[in-house]
């Protein structure tokens, strides 16, 4: 095992998050546009700031072998909350930047980013992710 990190939720999506070593509390709130008041963080919101962190750092990683700036990197998560007739479900999307980068060593990138991160492979078949690149 290499880390291992535990949080407790008490009430739920209006509730409150904590971190077992106490260094992060949040307020957690439905969003104002599924009826809540939106005044916490709720779980897509934690999760597109993970995963764009994380995929971040398979980015920088992988920049060098693709002959690309992984400093100047910029990732984007975009997770969005869907609801069928019966339950809820995530999406995500995933967008790539590096100011003045070739548009094909971007693809490739991110591509090869989406294979080793963690919550990319998580999330594999699992919920639908679409990769792009600014």
């Amino acid at each position: 095992m290499a880390y291992v990190t535990r949080a407790t939720t008490k009430g739920g999506r209006d509730g409150r998050a904590v971190l077992e070593d106490g260094k992060l509390a949040l307020a957690m709130a439905l969003p104002k546009d599924l009826g809540g008041s939106g005044e916490g963080h709720n779980p897509e919101q934690l999760f597109a700031l993970g995963w764009s962190s994380c995929f971040g750092q398979a980015v920088l990683l992988l920049a060098k072998k693709h002959g690309l700036d992984g400093p100047a990197a910029k990732v984007t998560c975009e997770v969005e909350l869907d609801k069928d007739a019966t339950s809820f479900g995530l999406k995500a999307h995933l967008t790539l930047a590096i100011p003045g980068a070739d548009k094909d060593k971007l693809q490739a990138l991110i591509e090869d980013a989406h294979q080793i991160c963690p919550y990319s492979k998580a999330t594999r078949n699992n919920i639908p992710v679409t990769l792009s690149v600014a």
